[in-house]
């Protein structure tokens, strides 16, 4: 009997995992190394350098860069990346796969409504989410931690559907910030 039990969930799984719809990776700027510019022919009104500073942005802070979005938000008592979401992840992701000494932390976070056990289980289910789908895109699973703080760090601070939707969210957090 529980083999057959057992059989039902794999094969659950199995097909819940099948169908869903594959999403074309979103390319990710690499802005860790100096660019040069192209030497132009020197001629006696113009002396300009012909290469940019050799300070490079880290992308990681870089507004222009899809990394520096560090939050992923939920649907209300749901712990389901939402498919807007989904290209903040496979971003992080990528980086983590490239950056191979990189750790990160990913914190589970959610509104007021609930008790604290329910809230704190819920941001876990958020972070390991959030974990799950980077670890299905190739990042090893001890370089991610997860926790989870339930409704104690709260991002926006009203009692309203729009505080509660900035509360609902994994905050993905590098090791050393």
């Amino acid at each position: 009997m529980k083999k057959i039990a057992l059989s039902i969930v794999v094969a659950s799984l199995v097909a819940a995992c099948g169908s869903q719809e594959v999403k074309k990776d979103v390319p990710v700027a690499d802005r860790t190394t100096p660019t040069t510019q192209p030497s132009r022919p020197a001629t006696s009104t113009t002396t300009s350098p012909t290469t940019q500073p050799a300070i490079a942005a880290n992308p990681l802070t870089d507004p222009k860069n899809i990394l520096s979005k560090r939050s992923v938000y939920f649907d209300f008592d749901s712990n389901v990346v939402k498919d807007e979401f989904r290209p903040v992840v496979q971003a992080h992701a990528r980086y983590l796969v490239d950056k191979k000494d990189a750790r990160i932390r990913v914190e589970g976070n959610c509104d007021e409504r609930g008790s604290r056990e329910y809230n704190l289980a819920l941001g876990q289910r958020r972070a390991e989410a959030v974990k799950r789908v980077m670890t299905v895109l190739g990042v090893q699973e001890g370089r991610i931690e997860t926790v989870s703080f339930g409704e104690e760090k709260p991002a926006a601070a009203g009692h309203d559907e729009a505080a509660w939707a900035q509360n609902r969210r994994g905050d993905i957090k590098y090791a050393g910030e």
